[in-house]
C-alpha cells in the first residue's frame, strides 16, 4: 500500500521526472522507430526485447540485444522517431499535476535517456516550465547511474533529501537509490519496480496525495 513520503522541512523541493511512460505514452512512437530499424538493417529482434531494458540509453540497450553498429542503428531509430512523434500522447492529468506543483513552488526537472532532439519537443508540448533538463547529450553516465540525477540535483543547487524522483523501470529507482533520491515508481508507465519495493503511485494526480504539494482544485489550471 502506498504511504506518503515525509515532508522536507527546507525548501526548495524538487520534481524530477522520467518522459517516457511517465509524462508522456510514447510506446507508440518507439514501437515504430524500432521497426523501421529491423527493416532497414535486416535484423530479427521483437520490439517486445528491446521494450525490456527501455530507460537506458540506445546505445546501452543495442549492446544488450547484442547488436552492433550502434551508431547507424541510431541514426534510422532517431528519424523514424522524429517522423513519429505525433503518436504521442500525455498521460491524463500530467500536465495540470506539474502546473499544480509549481503554483505550490516546487522546482521541476526531466531526467531521461531520450536524446535532447528529441525529448526538446514533446516537453514543449506539454508546456511547463522545466528549470534542469538532463539527457545523455550531457556528461556523465546514463541511467542506471546516478550521474544525471546528481547533475540535475546539482543545476538547481538542490540537497538530494529535497528531491524526488518519479520514474517507471528498474534502472529508474536504481539511479535514484545510487544518487540518494527519494523515489516514487509511476505505476502508469511501462516497468515494474525492483526490490525493496518503492511507494508506487496509481496515477499522475495520485502524486499530489503522495508529495502534498498544496491543494488542487480539478480543472483550475487547464
Amino acid at each position: 500500500m502506498s504511504t506518503l513520503l515525509p515532508p522536507s522541512p527546507l525548501p526548495p523541493n524538487a520534481l524530477f521526472l522520467d518522459l517516457d511512460g511517465v509524462l508522456l505514452d510514447t510506446r507508440p512512437v518507439m514501437e515504430r522507430a524500432w521497426h523501421q530499424v529491423l527493416t532497414e538493417h535486416g535484423l530479427d529482434v521483437p520490439f517486445e526485447e528491446y521494450e525490456r531494458h527501455l530507460g537506458r540509453p540506445f546505445a546501452d540497450i543495442v549492446e544488450r540485444l547484442g547488436l552492433t553498429e550502434s551508431e547507424r542503428l541510431h541514426r534510422t531509430y532517431e528519424a523514424a522517431s522524429i517522423a513519429a512523434t505525433h503518436l504521442a500522447r500525455e498521460f491524463d492529468g500530467a500536465a495540470e499535476v506539474l502546473h499544480a506543483f509549481v503554483a505550490a513552488g516546487w522546482l521541476l526537472g526531466i531526467v531521461t535517456s531520450k536524446p535532447l532532439e528529441r525529448a526538446a519537443p514533446l516537453l514543449t508540448n506539454l508546456g511547463c516550465p522545466f528549470s534542469t533538463v538532463r539527457t545523455p547529450n550531457g556528461s556523465g553516465r546514463g541511467k542506471p547511474a546516478p550521474d544525471p540525477v546528481l547533475l540535475a540535483l546539482t543545476d538547481l543547487g538542490v540537497d538530494p533529501a529535497d528531491a524526488v524522483y518519479v520514474g517507471d523501470m528498474a534502472v529508474d529507482q536504481e539511479a535514484a537509490r545510487r544518487a540518494g533520491v527519494p523515489y516514487v515508481h509511476a505505476g502508469w508507465g511501462y516497468g515494474c519496480p525492483d526490490a525493496p519495493s518503492p511507494v508506487v503511485a496509481e496515477s499522475p494526480k495520485d502524486l499530489l496525495r503522495l508529495l502534498s504539494p498544496g491543494p488542487f482544485l480539478e480543472g483550475s489550471l487547464l
